[in-house]
């Protein structure tokens, strides 16, 4: 009697043994090695990331005005928080501010946002609004 193999135990089988090649092992640039088109490359998938964020946790307050949020690319809502520098605004971010213009409730109201999560918003809402 002849026995079929079943083709998605082939699949599974050649899932496997690709898996099995990939290393756990961190490989870390050596000083000085980071291209500059590899540091724009990192500033991209920051944005890329910060859109992510801020369309899954930002955007319900910030494209309605909330609590007096800026709208992203509304400049003249963010010229004088531009002022402050993106270091500032990501620190009220993180903690939370209450300003003249509005309440920021620290990492918008989710707290399992990342410091880098809300970051990467944050720097995402600047490149557009400048």
């Amino acid at each position: 009697m002849k026995m079929a193999i079943n083709p998605l135990l082939s699949v599974i089988v050649a899932g496997h043994l690709l898996l099995a090649s990939c290393s756990n092992e961190e490989v870390s640039p050596k000083k000085g090695e980071l291209s500059q088109s590899s540091k724009g490359a990192t500033e991209e998938s920051k944005l890329t990331a910060g859109k992510v964020i801020y369309e899954s946790n930002c955007a319900g307050c910030h494209n309605s005005h909330v609590a007096g949020a800026p709208a992203p690319g509304e400049n003249a809502d963010w010229a004088e928080r531009l002022a402050q520098g993106t270091d500032v605004m990501t620190r009220k971010s993180i903690e939370g501010f209450e300003g003249k213009k509005g309440v920021m409730q620290p990492r918008g109201g989710n707290s399992s946002l990342t410091d880098a999560e809300v970051s990467n918003a944050v720097l995402y809402m600047v490149k557009i609004s400048q």
